[in-house]
């Protein structure tokens, strides 16, 4: 004889349950799509940045001797490397290739930033600190599915 009352106890545990997985697995769908997007945000920011510099170079050699404390690297220099950067890494974020590091290293350089630079306002504090958790996210996370990382390691590294 059929006990009708605890299937449709179980029914309804089984379709809350699994709702919720559905839930989950497209959620695990959407990720990779979500780590593009962080890296792209991220990525633009530092990007516009870098084309700023190199638009008007006397301006950014007069904030590099002038405004900016950069630690260990004289003006002139840091400004070059700084521009290099900033218009380097991005793009390597943006896509990537070797994501990891590239996030490592706009997450130094935005540190640098901060510190070099001591009358940021509270604004730009915060979008800094924004900036920074982004990158720590995709240094600790990895570039993610669609990235070229991930298919060099498809097509190179992968065991088959």
């Amino acid at each position: 004889m059929i006990d009708y009352v605890n299937s449709t106890r179980t029914a309804r545990q089984l379709g809350w349950r699994d709702r919720l997985h559905r839930i989950t697995q497209g959620l695990d769908y959407a990720a990779p799509l979500g780590d593009l997007l962080l890296r792209l945000w991220v990525a633009y920011a530092f990007w516009v940045s870098g084309l700023t510099k190199i638009q008007s170079w006397d301006s950014t050699l007069f904030l590099f001797e002038n405004e900016y404390a950069v630690p260990l690297l004289p003006p002139e220099m840091a400004a070059y490397a700084g521009t290099c950067v900033e218009l380097l890494f991005p793009v390597l974020l943006a896509v990537g290739l070797g994501g990891r590091f590239a996030a490592f290293v706009l997450f130094i350089f935005n540190l640098v930033a901060v510190i070099s630079y001591p009358d940021m306002g509270s604004a730009g504090l915060e979008q800094h600190k924004v900036w920074g958790l982004m990158l720590l996210v995709s240094l600790l996370h990895g570039p993610g599915r669609l990235s070229v990382d991930h298919l060099v390691y498809r097509l190179w590294l992968a065991e088959r």
